[in-house]
């Protein structure tokens, strides 16, 4: 089967399994700080994913969040990278505003991207080179804004930090308003369809981003690293995410100006690749 259709079927199933058992008792970890949790349905979710993409495709590779190849120093081959509950605090707390991510490389090119809002049935997705669709529905492509008229999404924890805020205060207080919605996925895709302007945030693994900046890059949007560089899909890194008028407006005017401690922060945290 088609590497993309079996992608769509797959993170479908998933999330069916899922809403199944959304009622069920959870068991709830802490991974790197009591705010960063795992749930057993994370665990289930990405050894479903594993299980059955590696059963159609035994000779592909796997990044997991929760485990699964998170060590790969390249993407030579087909390259699944998969965030199986992408939203856990929300899907903790709330029982939605969480998503399903799947992006596949191959040979280190993104190839295709999907991500399932779980709760809302809604999955975005794109074949590399062609439209991204929500559902059956084309997403049109991205309008250039002004920061002036542009709604952000930004986690409001970064906000309170001493050195971040500095950089990030003057985004948001001349924009027109700010988000947050506790998904990066879905922040993706609320910037693809044009609910939010620029989504900024200072730190995200692969697996928040692989499938998102395909589907944003193919609706015309710009993703990069807040110093203005492209995406390694093996490593962590910074991210904007906007429209192209409001991309180059946000480095340019305000990034730009911080880009000594930007650059500081991407060498103390990130690894170049």
């Amino acid at each position: 089967m088609d590497e993309y259709l079996f992608l769509l079927n797959i993170i479908k199933e998933a999330g069916h399994k899922i809403r199944q058992d959304i009622n069920k008792p959870l068991n709830i970890n802490a991974k790197s700080n009591p705010n960063d949790l795992v749930t057993n349905m994370d665990k289930s979710t990405e050894l479903f994913l594993t299980e059955n993409i590696l059963r159609q495709y035994p000779d592909h590779k796997i990044i997991g969040e929760e485990g699964q190849g998170k060590y790969l120093s390249s993407l030579d081959g087909t390259v699944w990278i998969i965030d199986p509950i992408d939203g856990t605090l929300n899907f903790i707390h709330q029982k939605s505003n969480f998503a399903i991510s799947i992006g596949i490389f191959k040979d280190g090119h993104p190839y295709a991207g999907a991500i399932y809002d779980v709760m809302n049935n809604n999955l975005y997705h794109v074949k590399v080179g062609e439209e991204a669709y929500i559902n059956e529905t084309m997403i049109p492509p991205l309008n250039d804004t002004q920061l002036s008229e542009s709604i952000i999404s930004c986690n409001p924890n970064w906000l309170v930090k001493p050195v971040i805020k500095e950089i990030y205060q003057d985004i948001i207080l001349d924009s027109r308003s700010a988000r947050s919605y506790g998904s990066a996925a879905l922040d993706f895709m609320y910037v693809a369809l044009g609910k939010t302007d620029a989504y900024l945030t200072l730190r995200l693994h692969p697996w928040d981003y692989a499938a998102g900046l395909m589907i944003v890059e193919a609706v015309g949007g710009i993703v990069t690293n807040q110093l203005n560089e492209s995406l390694n899909p093996l490593y962590a890194n910074s991210i904007l995410v906007a429209n192209k008028a409001l991309h180059h407006e946000i480095i340019t005017k305000y990034l730009n100006k911080h880009q000594d401690t930007l650059q500081k922060i991407h060498t103390e945290r990130f690894s170049k690749g």
